[in-house]
């Protein structure tokens, strides 16, 4: 909301422009979440605690742990429903919700939430801490994996910059001298077709520039904001201006069937592709078909295709990242806190991977849309710092269900939408430990008739190691931190 009142107030109040960036949005969404936490968290606790919401423990599952759990017996759990709120609305504050990416991951944490908030609920009803079945909770988690990767795989300019941006200009002199040239030529070349598209006053102003670097910032924004209007009409391509054009496979591809068969949103790719190949030394080179590809941590310019077994790998993703971080969910602040410390991650990542400059300079995927899930990511970790509040040691309420499977989805989403789908195995190295001893502990039972660990999920293994819960906990967040640090170390190694 805040963002769309600053377009239109900008022009009269200068100030509203801070509103704009998305830096500034990501700071004001993380503080928004977490204030309204700690507003409503009291208040949402104590109906909780009125529906009698409690937590049920099973004596018979965990009868060596029953007697250090049983003081959680009756603690409020539905405390996802706190997370998932506070991050909604103040997404609706600070998002720019026509960005594809923000709704993407939106529509992602809100569905999984939903079937955490069914798994909880049927709990309540059946006074028992069995909920859903484990078939019934895959299947829900699938279905959302399955939109997700038809999405992307029928969307491929979604991954491809659909509108122009301030650091999509790498060059600003050398973009601003090829639009003077433009302006004193007379012969029609591809950069002319731009210019003469701007409106008169840009034009005025780009030409008493001196040198591009001497644009003032607000021209900058005006001139970037004049493109994208431009970038949304039908008649920027001409056969005979670009017959002799570098246009790429992609441009031709969208050409196949003439401009006039194009949807609005394939209009404005196409649009940004031969911009880009009238301004090939100012403008940036947008990713081209990597939507079904895999970046390798490490490695540069090494990219895995899996064309359409991408709907399955995202499927993969969506399943085990939720499920991993259900799993590590059964001490006081533990899942909480891994999934602020993952978020703080992908939230950095994708910050660089929106920016031209440094995701060319790292040789990463750019992936321009991803300056929003800079938002989304911030308010999502600004609600856990919100809710980690309530569920430090000794916890006043549990997140269940309904949050650990929508934290655990929303920081898969991250991962897809940003490309760095490989990097989650580093980025949720702790998830990945807590749901690797589940399966070792499972599959060494079947196979050997013996246990790897005392009990599994691992915090549950150390807990009857004689750790305290506390320590446990705290320790565990520090494997997270550096599991984080690691991912991130590997953007440099390229």
């Amino acid at each position: 909301m805040l963002y769309y009142l600053a377009i239109v107030l900008k022009p009269h109040i200068s100030a509203f422009n801070v509103f704009t960036y998305h830096t500034v949005r990501a700071g004001g969404a993380a503080f928004t979440a977490f204030l309204l936490c700690l507003i409503i968290g009291p208040a949402l606790i104590r109906g909780l605690q009125r529906l009698k919401v409690g937590q049920y423990i099973r004596k018979e599952y965990v009868e060596d742990l029953h007697a250090l759990h049983q003081g959680k017996s009756g603690t409020p759990t539905m405390g996802g429903t706190l997370i998932l709120l506070a991050t909604v609305f103040s997404l609706l504050l600070w998002g720019r919700l026509s960005n594809s990416l923000l709704g993407v991951a939106l529509l992602v944490l809100c569905a999984l939430g939903a079937v955490g908030f069914l798994d909880d609920y049927t709990k309540l009803r059946r006074k028992h801490n069995r909920g859903l079945s484990a078939k019934a909770k895959v299947i829900g988690q699938m279905v959302v994996g399955l939109c997700l990767g038809l999405y992307l795989l029928n969307d491929p300019i979604t991954v491809g910059a659909r509108e122009f941006g301030t650091g999509d200009v790498v060059n600003w002199s050398a973009f601003t001298d090829s639009l003077k040239r433009a302006a004193s030529s007379e012969t029609s070349e591809p950069d002319q077709i731009f210019w003469k598209a701007l409106p008169g006053n840009v034009q005025e102003q780009v030409l008493v520039a001196s040198t591009g670097n001497d644009l003032d910032v607000a021209v900058r924004a005006e001139l970037i904001e004049s493109i994208n209007e431009v970038l949304k009409l039908r008649d920027i391509f001409g056969e005979k201006v670009w017959r002799e054009a570098n246009l790429n496979g992609e441009a031709h591809s969208l050409l196949a069937n003439g401009v006039s068969g194009l949807k609005a949103r394939e209009i404005v790719r196409l649009n940004r592709l031969v911009l880009e190949t009238a301004f090939p030394d100012a403008i940036v080179r947008s990713a081209r078909n990597v939507h079904t590809k895999l970046e390798v941590p490490g490695l540069k310019n090494v990219l895995i295709p899996l064309g359409g077994f991408y709907v399955v790998f995202v499927m993969l993703i969506i399943v085990a990242s939720s499920n991993a971080v259900n799993l590590t969910d059964g001490l006081d602040g533990l899942a909480i806190g891994a999934s602020v410390i993952s978020l703080v991650a992908y939230t950095g990542i994708a910050y660089v991977v929106s920016r031209a400059d440094w995701s060319q300079y790292l040789f990463l995927i750019y992936v321009p849309e991803a300056s929003e899930l800079t938002v989304f990511g911030a308010a999502l970790l600004g609600a856990g710092l919100g809710f980690l509040w309530y569920n430090s040691h000794p916890a006043e309420v549990f997140m269940g269900d309904t949050g650990s499977l929508a934290l655990g989805g929303a920081i898969g989403a991250m991962a897809i939408l940003t490309k760095q789908e490989l990097l989650l195995v580093l980025v949720g190295g702790l998830f990945v430990l807590e749901a690797g001893s589940v399966l070792l502990q499972v599959a060494s039972f079947k196979l050997l008739g013996k246990r790897v660990f005392r009990m599994a999920p691992l915090h549950h293994h150390f807990e009857l190691l004689g750790w305290s819960e506390s320590k446990v906990t705290i320790r565990f967040w520090i494997l997270a931190i550096l599991f984080a640090l690691m991912s991130l170390a590997t953007l440099k190694l390229r």
